[in-house]
This record gives structure tokens, C-alpha cells and sequence, in this order.
């Protein structure tokens, strides 16, 4: 049987644990570092061993991945006029809402029940909005769930490697991975099932996608962007994170009183046209 999902007190707890070791490996890695170089000051015996302890700490260390250029938002891409992305070269042309139009934040963790249940009622809804252009999105993985699959991370992973290879695939790719959340405590899709995923969304540069989703290329930004969101507050609403989905409009919390307000397209389409209001 399969166990109830966690609750969101839970979940925040989870993600402060995951802040925590993540924390944690980084101060390891820092005094492993500098236990080398200390070894490596005490002659050439001694520099010997020091150069085996670095080979050791360099190989079981993954080189952390360049940032993701197209991650530019505070660590989250974002989707405009007929789903283009901005990137570093290219900005979206204005849609009919003009060039002031109201912009969606979410950061979610892919094996996330409550961000699914979220996005599955909400994803059609958003798309519209941005499409027409009147309304952005900027979406902010991170990678905190745990479960057997690894989905979390794997999923988070490949969101990132579409953001930068195929970008204006990177909404609908979103919304695919939602719809193939696997369920807890289960075996969740492999690395190339996530690339059929990105294939069944027309995603370009297809070969490098693959070799990007199956090195874990940005395994390690991934695990970084998770601590700055789950440590420091966040970029223009001065918000703590404290669990996933979570969802602004121009920097406002959307707070769902009931589970019901949460899953209802209506409910979010009035609160969003209240922020845009006000």
C-alpha cells in the first residue's frame, strides 16, 4: 500500500534537512581541501601522500557544472510571448497584454505531490496566459524529495539541460514531467525515459540533451540552487521558502486557504487579476 503523501509541515522540515547536508558536504569538501594542501607543505614524502589524498578527494567530488546561462532569473528561467524563452540574446516580443503583464514565479520539486497538484489543474491555464502574452512565468527547480526513483534530482537535472539546450521547449517539458510524476516510495522513469519525454515535446539538439540528462550535467547547480533557495530569501519578495509549490504574482504569495483553492484554475485566475489590480 502505497503511504499518504507528506504533509506540507513535513515537507518543510525536509527541506530544511536537505539544506542542512548539503551545507554540511560543502564544509566537508572545503576541509578536505585544505587538509591536501596542509599534507602538501610537509616535504616530499609527505607530498606524495598528499598528491594520492587529492586524487582521491578530486575523484569522488563532481566538478560543479558552469551556471546554466539561460537560468538568469534567480536561478529560474523565464517563458514569454508564444512560450519563448529569455535568454541572454533574446527577449520575447510583446504579446497582448502588452509590455507590463503580470509575472508567475513557481518553485517546485518535480516529486512533489502538491506541486503536481498544483500544476496539473493550473499548467493549460498558465500556458494560455503566456502564450498570448499576456502574462510570464519564471520556473525555479529545486531538489529536495526524496525517494527510491531519484526522480527529484534526475528530473530537476533534465528540466535544466531543456532550459539551456532547447529553451522555448522548456514549458511544455515542464508540464510533461508533472504529468509522469512517478509515486512515492516507487520506481520513477530513468534518465531515458526523461529523454523520450523531451522528444515527445520536439526539444532541438536532441543528441546533446541526452548526453546532458544521462551525465547529471547540472546535478551539482541543482543541489546549489536548493540551498540559496532554502537559506536566503527570496529575490524580491524577501520570502523565506518553506516548501513547494510555492507561488508568487509580481512578488505577492498566492496562499490557498483550502486544498480546494489550491487545485482550482479560477481560484488562481482571481487572485492573480486581484495582484495585477491592486
Amino acid at each position: 500500500m502505497t503511504p499518504d503523501k507528506q504533509t506540507r509541515s513535513e515537507q518543510r522540515e525536509e527541506a530544511r534537512a536537505k539544506a542542512k547536508l548539503l551545507r554540511e558536504e560543502q564544509k566537508k569538501g572545503d576541509r578536505r581541501k585544505r587538509l591536501a594542501l596542509q599534507l602538501g607543505l610537509g616535504g616530499s614524502v609527505i607530498g606524495v601522500v598528499a598528491l594520492v589524498a587529492f586524487a582521491i578527494i578530486s575523484a569522488s567530488q563532481v566538478k560543479p557544472a558552469a551556471a546554466p546561462a539561460n537560468m538568469m532569473f534567480n536561478d529560474g528561467i523565464k517563458i514569454g510571448t508564444n512560450l519563448e524563452a529569455f535568454t541572454p540574446n533574446y527577449t520575447p516580443a510583446p504579446g497582448e497584454g502588452g509590455t507590463n503583464v503580470p509575472n508567475i514565479q513557481i518553485y517546485l520539486d518535480y516529486q512533489c505531490p502538491y506541486c503536481r497538484d498544483f500544476e496539473l489543474p493550473n499548467q493549460s491555464q498558465i500556458e494560455s496566459w503566456v502564450s498570448k502574452g499576456i502574462a510570464t512565468v519564471q520556473i525555479h527547480p529545486v531538489s529536495f524529495v526524496k525517494s527510491p526513483s531519484d526522480f527529484s534530482a534526475m528530473a530537476s537535472n533534465a528540466a535544466v539541460c531543456v532550459a539551456e539546450l532547447s529553451p522555448n521547449s522548456f514549458l511544455k517539458f515542464n508540464s510533461v514531467l508533472f504529468a509522469n510524476q512517478p509515486t512515492e516510495n516507487s520506481d520513477g522513469p530513468s534518465n531515458e525515459d526523461l529523454f523520450n519525454f523531451a522528444k515527445s515535446v520536439g526539444v532541438s539538439n536532441e543528441t546533446e540533451v541526452r548526453s546532458c540528462i544521462n551525465e547529471k550535467r547540472y546535478k551539482s547547480w541543482i543541489e546549489s540552487a536548493t540551498v540559496r533557495a532554502l537559506t536566503e530569501p527570496l529575490p524580491g519578495s524577501g520570502l523565506k521558502l518553506e516548501g513547494t509549490p510555492f507561488v508568487l504574482v509580481n512578488d505577492q504569495q498566492f496562499v490557498a486557504e483550502t486544498r480546494g483553492d489550491f487545485t482550482s484554475p479560477a481560484r488562481f485566475a482571481q487572485f492573480l487579476q486581484s495582484v495585477t489590480v491592486n
